[in-house]
């Protein structure tokens, strides 16, 4: 009696490269992490904008990284926890 052939793995190892690419990008801390690009009047409402919605004390919500860009632009990343314990 003839063993089975073996099935073709391809899907599978793209959806594991995929998912590995995906986790090696975002940190596995637990914190929502969100970009934003704006002139810095509107980054400034943005920002408390989210401390309003998420206060720090319970979402550990802070202003991660941020930069200057030409023409008086801001760069900046916030994170928060994803709910208040």
């Amino acid at each position: 009696m003839r063993t089975p052939a073996r099935p073709a793995l391809d899907g599978l190892k793209k959806r594991l490269e995929r998912g590995r690419t995906e986790r090696e990008r975002m940190p596995r801390d637990g914190f929502l992490r969100e970009t934003f690009v704006l002139p810095r009047p509107d980054a400034r409402l943005k920002a408390q904008e989210w401390f309003e919605r998420w206060p720090k004390q319970a979402y550990w919500t802070e202003i991660e990284s941020w930069f200057e860009r030409p023409g008086d632009v801001i760069e900046f990343t916030i994170r928060r926890l994803p709910a208040a314990d």
